[in-house]
C-alpha cells in the first residue's frame, strides 16, 4: 500500500459522495419537476446513461492521455455538470436537469475506471487489495453523501440547489487530490502487438464474459433498488431525513468490506466470494419482501450494499487476469458499457416500478437478475473444475 493509493481512495471517496447525493435528491427533484410521476427517475437514468455513452470516449482519452489527464477531465466536467444541475433547479426545469445528469456521467465512467487504475498503483501480489482497498475509499461517499445532502438541501432558498453547489466543490477538492497522484506511464507496445484482441474475442473468454455480466448484473440490482429508496420510503411515510439514513448505512455496507474483501478473496477464491455476494443479494430480497419498517430498510440496503461489493470486487479481479496490457482500455471499456446498459434500464425501470405497483414488486422483479448471476457464476465454477478428457 502506498501514497498513490491512498490518494486514489480518497479521489473513490469523493466521486461516491457524488454518487450518493444524486441518487439521494435527483430522484426527489425530479418528482417535484417531472410533467409525469413515472419519470421521477429520469435525471437518475441520465446519469447512467451519459455514463454508458461516455465509456468509448473515456477509453480513448485514457488511451491517448494515460490516467491523470483523463481522470482530471472528469473531474472538470463534475464541476461543470453540478453547476448546470444547481442552475436548472433555479429555474424549475426539468428536462435541463437531465441533461446535466447526462453530461456528469462522463464523471461517472471516469470514476468507475479508479478501481482499475488501483491494481496498476500496486504489485502483483497485491492487486486484489488494492482494488478492495481503493473501494473502501467509498466509505466517504457513505458518511459525507447523505449528511451533504441532508444539510445543504435547505442551505438555499430554491430546495436542493445548495447540494449541486456542493458537489461542485466537492470535485474541485478532488482535482487538487488526484494532481498529487503519480501514474505509471503506459507500457510500451510492440507493433505487432500495439493493437491486442477485439472485444468480441475477449468476451470468447468465459472468466471476461462472467466478470462483464456480474458487474452489469450486480449493480443493475443495486441501482435498482437504491434509486428507488427514497421514493419507496416517502411513500410509506417516512421523512428525507430517514431516507438519509437508511442510504448511509447502504453505501456503509457497500464500501466498508472493502477493507477485508482483497484478504477473502487471497484466501477463498474469487468466484466463491462472488457466490456469497449473490446469497447476500437473495438474502436481501427476503428482508425488504418482509415488511416496510425502517429496520427493514435499513437491513435490507445494507445487505444490498455488502452483496454489491463481494460481487463488484470479486468480478474486477476476475477480469484482470483476461486481457493483455495493450488490451486495457478495450476490456475496461467493455465492461464499464455494460455496467452502465444495466444501470440505464434499472434507473427507468426503478421509477415506472416504485411508482406504478410499489416497492413489493420492484423487490420481487430483482429476483431474476440476482438468480441470473448465480446461474452464472455457477456454470464457471464448473467449467473451470471440468478437466477435458484425456
Amino acid at each position: 500500500m502506498n501514497a498513490n493509493l491512498w490518494l486514489l481512495a480518497v479521489c473513490q471517496g469523493l466521486f461516491l459522495t457524488n454518487n450518493v447525493v444524486f441518487i439521494a435528491i435527483n430522484g426527489l427533484v425530479g418528482l417535484s419537476l417531472a410533467p409525469s410521476p413515472w419519470m421521477a427517475t429520469l435525471p437518475v437514468m441520465g446519469y447512467v446513461v451519459g455514463g454508458a455513452v461516455s465509456t468509448s470516449l473515456v477509453a480513448r482519452s485514457q488511451s491517448r492521455w494515460g490516467r491523470q489527464v483523463s481522470f482530471q477531465l472528469g473531474l472538470a466536467v463534475a464541476v461543470f455538470s453540478a453547476l448546470l444541475c444547481a442552475l436548472a433547479v433555479w429555474l424549475a426545469q426539468f428536462w435541463l436537469l437531465v441533461l446535466a445528469t447526462f453530461i456528469a456521467g462522463y464523471y461517472s465512467a471516469n470514476g468507475q475506471l479508479y478501481r482499475f487504475a488501483a491494481a496498476e498503483l500496486a504489485t502483483a501480489a497485491a492487486r486484489e487489495k488494492a482494488i478492495s482497498l481503493v473501494l473502501a475509499g467509498g466509505l466517504i461517499g457513505a458518511i459525507a453523501g447523505p449528511n451533504l445532502a441532508k444539510y445543504t438541501r435547505t442551505a438555499m432558498a430554491v430546495p436542493f440547489m445548495g447540494a449541486y453547489l456542493a458537489l461542485a466543490v466537492v470535485a474541485g477538492l478532488a482535482m487538487l487530490l488526484m494532481a498529487r497522484i503519480r501514474f505509471a506511464p503506459p507500457p510500451a507496445l510492440k507493433p505487432s502487438s500495439a493493437h491486442g484482441r477485439s472485444v468480441w474475442v475477449l468476451m470468447g473468454q468465459p472468466p471476461f464474459l462472467v466478470a462483464m455480466l456480474s458487474a452489469a448484473l450486480g449493480y443493475g440490482v443495486m441501482n435498482l433498488l437504491m434509486a428507488a429508496t427514497p421514493l419507496a420510503m416517502q411513500v410509506c411515510g417516512f421523512g428525507f431525513d430517514d431516507a438519509a439514513f437508511v442510504l448511509e448505512w447502504h453505501v456503509i455496507g457497500m464500501f466498508a468490506p472493502g477493507f477485508f474483501t482483497g484478504h477473502l478473496i487471497k484466501r477463498f477464491g474469487t468466484l466463491p466470494i462472488m457466490g456469497v455476494g449473490v446469497l447476500l443479494n437473495a438474502v436481501c430480497i427476503a428482508l425488504a419482501l418482509s415488511g416496510v419498517g425502517l429496520h427493514q430498510f435499513v437491513g435490507a440496503l445494507f445487505l444490498l450494499g455488502v452483496g454489491w461489493n463481494f460481487l463488484f470486487t470479486g468480478s474486477t479481479t476476475l477480469a484482470l487476469g483476461t486481457y493483455l496490457p495493450e488490451e486495457k482500455d478495450r476490456a475496461q471499456g467493455a465492461i464499464n458499457f455494460a455496467v452502465f446498459g444495466v444501470m440505464a434500464m434499472s434507473s427507468l425501470a426503478s421509477g415506472a416500478l416504485v411508482t406504478s405497483h410499489g416497492w413489493h414488486w420492484l423487490n420481487v422483479g430483482s429476483i431474476v437478475p440476482v438468480a441470473l448471476t448465480g446461474i452464472l457464476l455457477l456454470w464457471l465454477t464448473m467449467k473451470m473444475t471440468t478437466k477435458p478428457a484425456a
